[in-house]
């Protein structure tokens, strides 16, 4: 398999890694692991209460964003 070939077969991964990366999906998931790493004995919340936080902060506090 030459240079080329493999770069356009992982290219659609590549891809599809950044587009859950953008959108956020893997946000809960590295939340779970930096909680377990670093918060051993922290509650983990589900997920819906993770997001329910989450969006409730960004509203709290905007910062720079577009809309």
């Amino acid at each position: 398999m030459t240079g080329l070939t493999r770069t356009i077969l992982k290219a659609p991964a590549h891809v599809w890694w950044y587009l859950t990366e953008l959108m956020g999906d893997t946000a809960y998931a590295k939340y779970v692991a930096h909680l377990q790493a670093h918060h051993p004995g922290a509650p983990v919340p589900t997920e819906r209460e993770y997001w329910r936080a989450r969006y409730a902060a960004q509203d709290a506090n905007p910062g720079a964003r577009c809309c």
